[in-house]
């Protein structure tokens, strides 16, 4: 059974591809509810946990906040068989071109503290 975290991210998975949108582990994650972990662990393990138990979501729509992915990696093929460009970095990594430009922003939710 999924957990609350990866039944979080499935939503938000499906919402980035309802926007044709991308978004970084830490962006996800705080917007799910909790820390993305050291080097993004947490998240990569929700993750995997959304792609084996709702395999029709695209999973590959959440990035390492720098962007970088393995240039022939399954990440990178999914995102480019989506209509995502590549540009080469360094190494064997790749960028989304235009990256920032590409990232689903979310709108801060209210807190209810406001004054009207």
């Amino acid at each position: 059974m999924a957990s609350a975290r990866a039944q979080e991210v499935a939503e938000l998975l499906w919402e980035m591809k309802r926007a044709g949108k991308i978004g970084t582990y830490t962006a996800v994650a705080r917007k799910a509810g909790f820390s993305p972990g050291a080097g993004g662990r947490t998240i990569q393990t929700v993750v995997k946990a959304v792609r084996r138990d709702w395999p029709h979501l695209q999973w590959w729509r959440v990035f390492p906040d720098d962007g970088l992915i393995e240039k022939d990696g399954e990440q990178a093929q999914a995102a480019a068989e989506a209509g995502f460009e590549f540009a080469d970095e360094k190494d064997d990594k790749a960028k989304v071109v235009d990256f920032t430009e590409h990232l689903m922003v979310w709108e801060e939710e209210s807190t209810g503290d406001e004054e009207e």
